[in-house]
Order: structure tokens, then sequence, then C-alpha cells
């Protein structure tokens, strides 16, 4: 292994750069659809309130850990954690990139999606009130073998033309500009979706606590949308970390993701759940909200061709910003342990992923909806494993490795940046209460 260059890595060019890269990590397809969905069917208000408790306790202590991780080693996580723990512990790097290139595969599908319904929208096509035809579309669409290879194929390459750029040239360039224009879309579509006749009792359902939702499965599901929202547990934020100079304050730098990252959910469900109430929806539609749903709710709206092409762009947008965090880790991976240029370590991940992975994922709804790992698809399995198995390990893992190996070299971050009573804080949830609250989430995800 030899020495890695500067010019490949790479650095952040300012902090407002390095925060909104960050939260567009975060904000992504899943912020915009899962949060209304898993809102809607845990009683709005008190899961809003667990989440938000969740996000600024061990959400905000495990993404702060992974960035320290980052920037004291300067590398990505196979390599920082071998730098910093050494043994065996890159093998929990080898873990979170394998983590990232299965969700790379799935996430391009749908970025897919998002870009051929931008298109639908501005046709027209799938303005439509008849939610069993709009089911349909939807169908024969993810089921067509050309049409969803050929839009997996064009998300990749938007995805890969901006990591190939560099950290500040592309990454950092693109999220300065596409997460004000989210949020404006999404203060926009909020506004539109609060004025629909009716769209105040989904106001009152995500403001108004239901206590008698308030279970231990649902505080469970709250923490894990809440930490792996954050891009914990698949060393994204090892990899954005390594590209901070000391200059840039963690502890403050995460408050700010931490509170974007909830702005947008919380916009999010302003956009969709006042809506599906307005028109009488079931606000706990599960993921079909989005592509099945959502379109008929446009239909009934004045103006709603409008709005559909401000919402799937917005989609795409978010899929974008997410996508770049997912790809990176990978980049950076091969450029630390392999000492590949920026061009060739993007060009090899993203060709291997859409060959192996990308290309399968694309056919799960049609030509290999028949084959089955375990009685799910290959698109599936990749989500399982990546969301329900690797991303809680690698969580864990991080915790204990902050909190049990290298605490003394993370300790003197924090209270540089903090206070004392805040590092004992930091250390307690690092070490003891995250770790055992993620492996619950795991077996919640595992058996749930």
């Amino acid at each position: 292994m030899t020495n890695v260059t500067t010019d490949s890595r790479g650095n952040w060019g300012s902090k407002i750069g390095f925060i909104f890269a960050a939260a567009g990590s975060a904000v992504g397809l899943g912020a915009i659809w899962k949060f209304p969905y898993v809102a809607g069917s845990n009683g709005g208000g008190v899961f809003l309130l667990v989440y938000l408790a969740c996000v600024f306790t061990v959400g905000i202590i495990m993404m702060m850990s992974e960035m320290m991780i980052g920037r004291i080693s300067k590398r990505s996580a196979t390599s920082a954690l071998r730098k910093l723990g050494g043994g065996k512990w890159h093998y929990v790097g080898w873990m979170m990139v394998l983590c990232v290139f299965l969700i790379l595969g799935f996430y391009s599908v749908v970025g897919g999606w998002a870009i051929a319904y931008v298109f639908e929208a501005i046709r027209g096509d799938i303005l439509v009130t008849d939610g069993a035809e709009l089911e349909s579309m939807f169908g024969s669409f993810i089921g067509n073998p050309l049409a969803a290879m050929a839009y997996t194929l064009v998300f990749l390459g938007i995805t890969v033309s901006i990591v190939i750029a560099g950290v500040q040239s592309g990454i950092e360039r693109i999220c300065k500009i596409l997460m004000p224009v989210l949020f404006i879309l999404m203060i926009f579509l909020a506004f539109r979706s609060l004025t629909l006749p009716g769209a105040i009792d989904g106001l009152i359902y995500l403001v108004t606590p239901d206590w008698s939702k308030l279970t231990v499965n649902m505080f469970l599901e709250a923490l894990g949308l809440a930490v792996f929202s954050l891009s914990v547990g698949a060393g994204l934020m090892i990899a954005y970390g390594s590209y901070l100079g000391k200059g840039t304050k963690i502890v403050g730098s995460s408050l700010w993701i931490a509170s974007l990252a909830i702005l947008a959910a919380v916009l999010a469900g302003l956009m969709i759940l006042p809506a599906v109430f307005a028109f009488g929806v079931d606000p706990g539609a599960g993921p079909g909200l989005t592509f099945i749903t959502m379109p008929a709710l446009f239909a009934q709206m004045a103006g709603g061709q409008f709005f559909a092409i401000l919402f799937f762009l917005l989609l795409l947008f978010a899929a974008v910003t997410s996508s770049i965090s997912i790809l990176e880790p990978a980049v950076a991976f091969l450029i630390d342990e392999y000492n590949l240029s920026r061009k060739k370590a993007t060009a090899t991940v993203a060709i291997a992923n859409y060959l192996i992975l990308g290309i399968p994922a694309a056919l799960s709804f049609g030509v290999l909806a028949d084959v089955s790992i375990f009685g799910r698809n290959p698109f599936d399995i990749m989500d399982y494993v990546a969301s329900n198995l690797l991303m809680p390990l690698g969580g864990m893992f991080a915790a204990v490795f902050v909190g049990w190996i290298i605490w003394p070299r993370i300790k003197v971050e924090v209270e540089a940046e903090s206070s004392v009573w805040f590092a004992k804080i930091f250390h307690f949830i690092a070490a003891v209460v995250a770790p055992v609250l993620i492996l619950a989430v795991a077996y919640l995800l595992i058996t749930g």
C-alpha cells in the first residue's frame, strides 16, 4: 500500500459546504417518503416527539463519533479503523463498504424511478385519480426491463459525474445548490398542502401526541429511523469527517446537520399528511404513498400537474444528495486502500455496482421477479441485508469502538469543542446506551 495524495482525497472548502453535504446524506428519499408514513402509522405527534429525542441523543452522538473517527485518522472507514484500533477492526470497515455497495445497488433503481416520474408528471400521464390504475402504471413501469435498467444507469451516471469531480468541485458544489433548492421546494409544497380544505386535520395529527401509541416497538422504530437517517453505521460520516480540517467544530456542525434532517422530516410530514387527510387517504399507506397515492392527490388539486412536477423534482434532488454520500465511502476506500485516482476509483465502483447489483435490482420487479432468496427478490434482499443487518451492526461496532477502544482520543476532541460534562454524557451514550439500543433495533428489524 502506498501513501495517498491529498489531491486524490480532497478536503471540504467551507463549513457550510460540509454541513449541506452531510445534511444531504440524511435528507434522502427515506426522509421524504418514510417519515410521513411511519409517523402516520405510529400516532403522529407522539412519534415525532420520540424521533426528536432519539435524534438529539443516540443519533447525534453516533454521528459525531463517526465524524471524529474520520477527522482523527484522515482516512475512510477501513483504513481509519485499522489505523486507530489495529487488530481486526478493519474488517468492520470492510463490512461498511459492503453495506454502501449494496445500498447503492438498489438506491440507484429508486433514483431512476424518480427521474422517470419527473417526465411522467411533465407529460401529465400520472395525473389520474384511480389508485388501481396508478398501481398498474407503476407496476408496468418497474416491470419493463429496458426502462428500469436505463433509468437506473442514468441516475447512477448523474451520481458518478458529481463524485468524480471531487469533494469541493463535485460533492460540495452540488450540495450547496441542491440543498437550498430542496428546502425551498419542500416549504412551497408544504404551504400548498396546508391550504387544502380539511388539511388542518393532518397538521393536528402530526403535532398532537397520541400517547396510547407509545410502545417499545414504536420507540425502537423511531430510534432506528433517527439513527439511520443520520447515516450512522455505513461509514458515510467517517468518510465525510476525513475531509474535515481542525477549524470546523464537529459538535456545532452536527447540531446543524441534525436540525436540518429534522426540518426535512417535519416538512415532509407537512407536505404529505395534510394532503392525505384532505383527500381521505390512509396516512399509514406505506412506501406506495410516493408513486401511487401522491399522484392521485395531485390529480385532485388545482394546479396539480405543476405541484406533481415540483414533488418529483424534489424527490430526485433528495435522491442525488443521498446517493453521492453513498458512493463516496466506496470511492474513498479504493483511494485509501489501493491508491487509485478519484476518477479510476469512481469508475470502478460505478461499473462494478451497476453490473453486479444495479441490473439485478432493476429487473427485480420484471424478469427476475420470480428469483427468490429467502423469500425476497434481489432488490429486497439487498435492502434487507444492508438496512436490517449491516447498518445496525456497523452502528453498534462504531459505538463500541468509540466508547471502549479509542475513547481517550475522542475525549480530547469532544472536550476541546464542548465541556467535561458533555464529554461524560457523550461517553455514556457511546459506550453503553447506543450499543444496547442499536442491538434492540436490529432485533426488531430482523424479527419484524
